[in-house]
Protein backbone atom coordinates (compact mmCIF):
# COMPACT_ATOMS: atom_id res chain seq x y z
CA UNK A 1 0.00 0.00 0.00
CA UNK A 2 1.29 3.41 -0.57
CA UNK A 3 1.16 5.99 2.30
CA UNK A 4 1.45 9.89 2.21
CA UNK A 5 1.50 12.52 5.11
CA UNK A 6 -2.35 12.92 5.94
CA UNK A 7 -4.36 12.89 9.28
CA UNK A 8 -3.93 11.90 13.23
CA UNK A 9 -5.97 10.38 15.85
CA UNK A 10 -7.76 13.87 16.10
CA UNK A 11 -7.98 14.45 12.41
CA UNK A 12 -9.90 17.49 10.87
CA UNK A 13 -9.11 17.64 7.21
CA UNK A 14 -11.71 19.59 5.40
CA UNK A 15 -11.90 19.12 1.47
CA UNK A 16 -13.57 20.69 -1.40
CA UNK A 17 -15.87 18.48 -2.75
CA UNK A 18 -18.17 18.09 -5.80
CA UNK A 19 -21.95 17.25 -6.87
CA UNK A 20 -22.04 13.56 -7.32
CA UNK A 21 -25.09 12.89 -10.03
CA UNK A 22 -27.90 10.42 -8.16
CA UNK A 23 -27.10 7.08 -7.96
CA UNK A 24 -29.06 4.15 -7.88
CA UNK A 25 -28.54 2.14 -4.33
CA UNK A 26 -30.17 -0.94 -5.51
CA UNK A 27 -27.31 -3.17 -5.41
CA UNK A 28 -26.89 -2.13 -1.43
CA UNK A 29 -28.08 -5.12 0.48
CA UNK A 30 -25.84 -7.29 2.64
CA UNK A 31 -26.25 -10.59 3.39
CA UNK A 32 -24.90 -12.73 6.75
CA UNK A 33 -21.38 -13.23 7.30
CA UNK A 34 -19.73 -14.00 3.42
CA UNK A 35 -22.36 -13.13 1.40
CA UNK A 36 -20.99 -11.27 -1.21
CA UNK A 37 -23.12 -8.08 -2.10
CA UNK A 38 -25.80 -8.82 -4.47
CA UNK A 39 -27.16 -6.59 -7.32
CA UNK A 40 -31.00 -7.56 -6.26
CA UNK A 41 -33.37 -6.68 -3.50
CA UNK A 42 -35.66 -8.87 -1.35
CA UNK A 43 -39.33 -9.22 -2.21
CA UNK A 44 -41.42 -7.53 0.66
CA UNK A 45 -44.10 -9.49 2.20
CA UNK A 46 -46.60 -7.84 -0.44
CA UNK A 47 -44.84 -6.96 -3.34
CA UNK A 48 -42.56 -8.81 -5.79
CA UNK A 49 -39.07 -7.47 -6.89
CA UNK A 50 -40.14 -5.57 -9.58
CA UNK A 51 -43.10 -3.68 -7.60
CA UNK A 52 -40.35 -3.12 -4.62
CA UNK A 53 -37.88 -1.83 -7.41
CA UNK A 54 -40.27 0.59 -9.37
CA UNK A 55 -41.30 2.15 -6.09
CA UNK A 56 -37.81 2.68 -4.81
CA UNK A 57 -36.66 4.16 -8.49
CA UNK A 58 -39.48 6.44 -7.63
CA UNK A 59 -38.36 7.68 -4.55
CA UNK A 60 -35.02 8.57 -5.69
CA UNK A 61 -36.08 10.31 -8.60
CA UNK A 62 -38.18 12.87 -6.74
CA UNK A 63 -35.98 12.99 -4.05
CA UNK A 64 -34.23 16.43 -3.36
CA UNK A 65 -30.48 15.86 -2.06
CA UNK A 66 -30.58 18.71 -0.66
CA UNK A 67 -32.42 17.46 2.27
CA UNK A 68 -30.65 16.62 5.44
CA UNK A 69 -27.38 18.49 4.30
CA UNK A 70 -28.10 21.41 5.94
CA UNK A 71 -24.92 21.53 8.20
CA UNK A 72 -22.62 20.57 5.16
CA UNK A 73 -21.76 24.41 4.33
CA UNK A 74 -20.73 24.92 7.85
CA UNK A 75 -17.87 22.49 7.29
CA UNK A 76 -14.92 24.69 6.14
CA UNK A 77 -12.58 23.99 3.26
CA UNK A 78 -9.75 24.20 5.05
CA UNK A 79 -6.79 21.69 5.27
CA UNK A 80 -5.50 21.25 8.27
CA UNK A 81 -2.89 18.02 8.57
CA UNK A 82 -1.48 16.90 11.77
CA UNK A 83 2.09 16.78 11.60
CA UNK A 84 4.13 12.74 12.07
CA UNK A 85 1.12 10.83 10.48
CA UNK A 86 0.59 8.81 7.93
CA UNK A 87 -2.28 7.95 5.53
CA UNK A 88 -3.17 4.91 3.40
CA UNK A 89 -3.41 6.08 -0.30
CA UNK A 90 -4.42 3.89 -3.12
CA UNK A 91 -2.09 1.92 -5.15
CA UNK A 92 -3.32 3.07 -8.40
CA UNK A 93 -2.89 6.43 -7.77
CA UNK A 94 -1.53 8.66 -10.35
CA UNK A 95 1.72 9.94 -8.05
CA UNK A 96 4.39 11.75 -10.52
CA UNK A 97 3.44 11.95 -14.30
CA UNK A 98 7.05 12.11 -14.77
CA UNK A 99 8.00 9.05 -13.17
CA UNK A 100 7.36 5.26 -13.25
CA UNK A 101 4.25 4.12 -11.01
CA UNK A 102 5.22 0.56 -10.49
CA UNK A 103 8.69 1.77 -8.90
CA UNK A 104 6.85 4.96 -6.78
CA UNK A 105 4.76 2.12 -5.37
CA UNK A 106 7.79 -0.04 -4.52
CA UNK A 107 9.73 2.73 -3.06
CA UNK A 108 6.46 3.55 -1.18
CA UNK A 109 5.99 -0.42 0.11
CA UNK A 110 9.61 -0.25 1.24
CA UNK A 111 9.09 2.73 3.45
CA UNK A 112 6.47 1.46 5.02
CA UNK A 113 8.09 -2.06 5.52
CA UNK A 114 11.03 0.20 7.20
CA UNK A 115 9.17 1.72 9.91
CA UNK A 116 6.43 -0.86 10.73
CA UNK A 117 8.68 -3.72 11.67
CA UNK A 118 10.32 -4.14 14.50
CA UNK A 119 11.90 -5.96 17.25
CA UNK A 120 11.09 -7.36 20.45
CA UNK A 121 14.21 -6.72 21.78
CA UNK A 122 14.71 -2.96 20.18
CA UNK A 123 11.59 -2.06 21.92
CA UNK A 124 12.45 -3.13 25.62
CA UNK A 125 14.91 0.27 25.30
CA UNK A 126 13.55 3.84 25.90
CA UNK A 127 15.14 5.03 22.39
CA UNK A 128 13.47 2.11 20.83
CA UNK A 129 9.94 2.27 22.35
CA UNK A 130 9.95 5.54 21.39
CA UNK A 131 10.66 4.90 17.73
CA UNK A 132 7.76 1.98 17.90
CA UNK A 133 4.95 4.56 19.92
CA UNK A 134 5.51 6.80 16.84
CA UNK A 135 5.15 4.60 13.98
CA UNK A 136 2.30 3.04 15.75
CA UNK A 137 1.15 6.16 16.07
CA UNK A 138 1.60 7.53 12.61
CA UNK A 139 1.29 4.49 10.74
CA UNK A 140 -2.10 3.07 12.87
CA UNK A 141 -0.31 -0.22 13.12
CA UNK A 142 3.02 -2.01 13.67
CA UNK A 143 4.43 -5.32 13.75
CA UNK A 144 6.86 -6.38 16.52
CA UNK A 145 8.70 -9.40 15.83
CA UNK A 146 11.15 -12.00 17.43
CA UNK A 147 8.19 -12.28 19.87
CA UNK A 148 8.35 -15.12 22.46
CA UNK A 149 5.33 -17.22 21.46
CA UNK A 150 4.02 -16.93 25.00
CA UNK A 151 1.49 -14.62 26.93
CA UNK A 152 4.77 -12.74 28.64
CA UNK A 153 5.39 -11.16 25.27
CA UNK A 154 1.46 -9.51 25.27
CA UNK A 155 2.35 -8.15 29.12
CA UNK A 156 5.61 -6.80 28.08
CA UNK A 157 4.23 -4.81 25.52
CA UNK A 158 0.65 -3.81 27.13
CA UNK A 159 2.82 -2.64 30.22
CA UNK A 160 4.89 -0.73 28.70
CA UNK A 161 2.04 1.32 27.09
CA UNK A 162 -0.59 1.25 30.15
CA UNK A 163 -2.53 -1.93 31.41
CA UNK A 164 -4.74 -4.85 29.94
CA UNK A 165 -8.64 -3.91 29.49
CA UNK A 166 -11.07 -6.39 30.67
CA UNK A 167 -13.61 -7.75 28.22
CA UNK A 168 -16.12 -10.40 27.28
CA UNK A 169 -13.49 -12.44 26.37
CA UNK A 170 -11.50 -11.70 29.33
CA UNK A 171 -8.21 -10.02 29.67
CA UNK A 172 -5.29 -11.75 28.42
CA UNK A 173 -7.01 -14.46 25.56
CA UNK A 174 -5.74 -16.96 23.53
CA UNK A 175 -8.06 -18.63 20.82
CA UNK A 176 -8.21 -20.59 17.68
CA UNK A 177 -10.94 -22.10 15.50
CA UNK A 178 -13.98 -22.94 17.83
CA UNK A 179 -17.89 -22.97 16.06
CA UNK A 180 -19.08 -22.90 19.33
CA UNK A 181 -18.52 -19.44 20.29
CA UNK A 182 -20.80 -16.36 18.81
CA UNK A 183 -17.81 -14.05 18.07
CA UNK A 184 -16.80 -14.48 13.66
CA UNK A 185 -13.01 -14.01 15.16
CA UNK A 186 -13.74 -17.77 16.36
CA UNK A 187 -14.40 -19.29 12.49
CA UNK A 188 -12.25 -19.75 9.62
CA UNK A 189 -14.05 -18.13 7.25
CA UNK A 190 -12.79 -14.51 5.92
CA UNK A 191 -13.38 -11.57 8.09
CA UNK A 192 -14.22 -8.62 6.08
CA UNK A 193 -12.01 -5.64 7.33
CA UNK A 194 -14.30 -3.91 10.91
CA UNK A 195 -13.38 -2.60 13.74
CA UNK A 196 -14.38 -4.38 17.04
CA UNK A 197 -16.75 -3.81 19.97
CA UNK A 198 -19.34 -1.21 17.81
CA UNK A 199 -21.34 -2.64 21.02
CA UNK A 200 -19.39 -1.05 23.54
CA UNK A 201 -19.89 2.37 24.87
CA UNK A 202 -16.00 2.39 24.48
CA UNK A 203 -14.44 0.32 22.16
CA UNK A 204 -10.97 -0.66 22.84
CA UNK A 205 -8.04 1.73 21.31
CA UNK A 206 -5.71 -0.58 21.00
CA UNK A 207 -5.76 -4.65 20.30
CA UNK A 208 -2.92 -6.95 19.97
CA UNK A 209 -2.79 -10.61 18.19
CA UNK A 210 0.76 -12.48 18.98
CA UNK A 211 0.75 -15.43 16.39
CA UNK A 212 1.65 -18.47 18.55
CA UNK A 213 1.21 -21.60 16.19
CA UNK A 214 0.56 -21.13 12.47
CA UNK A 215 0.40 -24.43 10.60
CA UNK A 216 -2.11 -23.41 8.06
CA UNK A 217 -2.54 -22.26 4.60
CA UNK A 218 -3.73 -18.96 4.30
CA UNK A 219 -5.23 -16.38 7.07
CA UNK A 220 -3.42 -13.21 6.38
CA UNK A 221 -4.28 -10.37 8.65
CA UNK A 222 -5.62 -7.41 6.76
CA UNK A 223 -5.07 -3.79 7.55
CA UNK A 224 -7.14 -0.57 6.39
CA UNK A 225 -6.78 2.95 7.08
CA UNK A 226 -10.24 4.36 8.29
CA UNK A 227 -9.73 7.92 8.03
CA UNK A 228 -8.23 7.48 4.42
CA UNK A 229 -11.57 5.80 3.52
CA UNK A 230 -13.34 9.17 5.27
CA UNK A 231 -11.43 11.14 2.91
CA UNK A 232 -12.47 9.42 0.47
CA UNK A 233 -15.95 9.97 1.11
CA UNK A 234 -16.03 13.04 1.80
CA UNK A 235 -13.65 14.40 -1.63
CA UNK A 236 -16.04 12.20 -3.77
CA UNK A 237 -20.07 12.53 -2.02
CA UNK A 238 -20.04 15.53 0.78
CA UNK A 239 -23.45 14.33 1.69
CA UNK A 240 -22.28 10.64 1.84
CA UNK A 241 -19.87 11.42 4.54
CA UNK A 242 -22.32 14.01 6.54
CA UNK A 243 -24.83 10.74 6.92
CA UNK A 244 -21.89 8.48 8.21
CA UNK A 245 -21.21 11.32 10.80
CA UNK A 246 -24.25 11.89 12.05
CA UNK A 247 -26.65 8.89 12.07
CA UNK A 248 -25.92 6.70 14.99
CA UNK A 249 -25.65 2.76 13.98
CA UNK A 250 -26.49 -0.17 17.01
CA UNK A 251 -24.07 -2.93 16.83
CA UNK A 252 -24.26 -5.67 19.56
CA UNK A 253 -23.15 -9.19 20.77
CA UNK A 254 -25.80 -11.54 21.80
CA UNK A 255 -24.13 -14.69 22.91
CA UNK A 256 -22.03 -16.28 25.60
CA UNK A 257 -24.63 -15.06 28.17
CA UNK A 258 -24.45 -11.38 27.40
CA UNK A 259 -26.19 -8.88 24.94
CA UNK A 260 -24.49 -5.71 25.27
CA UNK A 261 -25.29 -3.09 23.07
CA UNK A 262 -24.26 1.00 21.41
CA UNK A 263 -24.95 3.30 18.73
CA UNK A 264 -22.39 5.81 17.41
CA UNK A 265 -22.26 7.47 14.23
CA UNK A 266 -19.46 5.33 11.18
CA UNK A 267 -17.62 8.75 11.33
CA UNK A 268 -17.67 9.91 15.07
CA UNK A 269 -16.66 13.72 14.99
CA UNK A 270 -16.36 15.69 17.99
CA UNK A 271 -17.77 19.48 18.72
CA UNK A 272 -15.08 21.00 16.49
CA UNK A 273 -15.88 18.26 13.34
CA UNK A 274 -12.45 16.65 13.92
CA UNK A 275 -13.05 12.83 12.78
CA UNK A 276 -11.87 11.13 15.89
CA UNK A 277 -12.83 7.51 15.63
CA UNK A 278 -13.98 4.72 12.66
CA UNK A 279 -16.62 2.88 13.82
CA UNK A 280 -17.62 0.18 11.40
CA UNK A 281 -18.44 -3.55 11.74
CA UNK A 282 -21.43 -5.47 9.42
CA UNK A 283 -20.96 -8.66 11.53
CA UNK A 284 -22.73 -6.53 14.71
CA UNK A 285 -24.64 -4.28 13.18
CA UNK A 286 -27.90 -4.16 15.28
CA UNK A 287 -31.29 -3.49 13.36
CA UNK A 288 -32.42 0.33 13.96
CA UNK A 289 -35.35 2.39 11.73
CA UNK A 290 -34.66 6.05 10.42
CA UNK A 291 -36.64 7.50 7.77
CA UNK A 292 -37.40 5.79 4.67
CA UNK A 293 -35.15 7.82 2.28
CA UNK A 294 -32.73 8.59 5.16
CA UNK A 295 -32.20 4.53 5.10
CA UNK A 296 -32.10 4.46 1.29
CA UNK A 297 -29.07 7.21 1.48
CA UNK A 298 -27.93 5.16 4.61
CA UNK A 299 -27.52 2.09 2.29
CA UNK A 300 -25.56 3.57 -0.21
CA UNK A 301 -23.45 5.44 1.94
CA UNK A 302 -22.23 2.01 3.76
CA UNK A 303 -22.10 0.18 0.30
CA UNK A 304 -19.93 2.94 -0.52
CA UNK A 305 -17.66 2.98 3.09
CA UNK A 306 -18.07 -1.62 2.31
CA UNK A 307 -16.44 -1.51 -1.16
CA UNK A 308 -13.44 0.85 -0.50
CA UNK A 309 -12.95 -1.43 2.88
CA UNK A 310 -12.83 -4.33 0.68
CA UNK A 311 -10.39 -2.96 -2.07
CA UNK A 312 -7.11 -4.57 -2.61
CA UNK A 313 -6.11 -1.30 -3.24
CA UNK A 314 -6.59 -0.04 0.00
CA UNK A 315 -4.87 -3.16 2.02
CA UNK A 316 -2.12 -4.01 3.70
CA UNK A 317 -1.90 -8.03 4.04
CA UNK A 318 0.74 -9.97 5.83
CA UNK A 319 0.65 -13.82 7.00
CA UNK A 320 1.72 -13.39 10.77
CA UNK A 321 4.59 -16.12 11.63
CA UNK A 322 5.03 -17.34 14.83
CA UNK A 323 6.33 -14.85 17.11
CA UNK A 324 5.12 -12.00 15.64
CA UNK A 325 2.61 -9.87 17.09
CA UNK A 326 0.12 -7.13 15.15
CA UNK A 327 -1.17 -4.24 17.43
CA UNK A 328 -3.02 -1.65 15.64
CA UNK A 329 -5.18 1.49 16.50
CA UNK A 330 -9.24 0.36 16.94
CA UNK A 331 -10.10 4.02 16.60
CA UNK A 332 -8.58 4.44 13.10
CA UNK A 333 -7.41 1.13 11.85
CA UNK A 334 -10.16 -1.54 10.34
CA UNK A 335 -8.63 -5.15 10.70
CA UNK A 336 -9.81 -8.24 8.90
CA UNK A 337 -8.17 -11.64 7.97
CA UNK A 338 -8.59 -14.45 5.41
CA UNK A 339 -9.81 -17.44 5.45
CA UNK A 340 -7.45 -20.41 5.97
CA UNK A 341 -7.20 -24.22 6.70
CA UNK A 342 -5.30 -25.76 9.41
CA UNK A 343 -3.63 -24.38 12.94
CA UNK A 344 -3.21 -20.53 14.02
CA UNK A 345 -3.32 -19.91 17.61
CA UNK A 346 -3.32 -16.19 18.56
CA UNK A 347 -2.68 -14.13 21.80
CA UNK A 348 -3.79 -11.31 22.68
CA UNK A 349 -5.51 -8.51 24.73
CA UNK A 350 -6.89 -4.94 23.95
CA UNK A 351 -5.93 -1.52 25.63
CA UNK A 352 -7.78 1.84 26.66
CA UNK A 353 -7.59 4.52 24.06
CA UNK A 354 -6.72 6.66 26.61
CA UNK A 355 -3.68 4.74 27.60
CA UNK A 356 -2.72 5.16 24.22
CA UNK A 357 -3.26 8.59 24.18
CA UNK A 358 -1.62 9.45 27.60
CA UNK A 359 1.73 7.43 26.26
CA UNK A 360 1.87 9.35 23.53
CA UNK A 361 1.85 12.81 25.07
CA UNK A 362 4.55 11.83 27.64
CA UNK A 363 7.07 11.62 24.85
CA UNK A 364 5.80 13.94 22.59
CA UNK A 365 8.06 16.67 23.91
CA UNK A 366 10.71 15.10 22.71
CA UNK A 367 9.62 13.12 19.87
CA UNK A 368 5.89 13.55 18.79
CA UNK A 369 4.06 16.54 17.30
CA UNK A 370 0.54 15.66 17.93
CA UNK A 371 -2.50 17.78 16.71
CA UNK A 372 -2.54 21.10 18.80
CA UNK A 373 -6.41 20.60 19.08
CA UNK A 374 -8.05 17.77 21.37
Amino acid sequence: PLWSRGLGDVYKRQISTKKDEKKSIFSMIFGTRNQKITETVPKTEDQSKNEFKTEMKEIIENEDLSENTSNVDNVSDENYLAEDVQILEPKNQTLDGNKDISELEQKKENDLDDQIYIDFETVQSNEGYKKFLKNLYQYGFSVVQNCKTEMSSVENIVNKIGYVRNSIFGGLWSFESNEDKADSAYTQEELRPHTDATYSNDAPGLQLLLCCEYKAKGGDSIMVDGFKIAEVIKKENKELFELLSKINVKGNYIGDGVFLEAERPIFNLNSKNELIQVSFNNYDRAPFRIEKDLTIKFYEAIKKFDLIANSRDYQWRYILKPGELLIFNNWRILHGRGSFDGIRKISGCYINKEDFDSSCRTVSYTHLTLPTKA
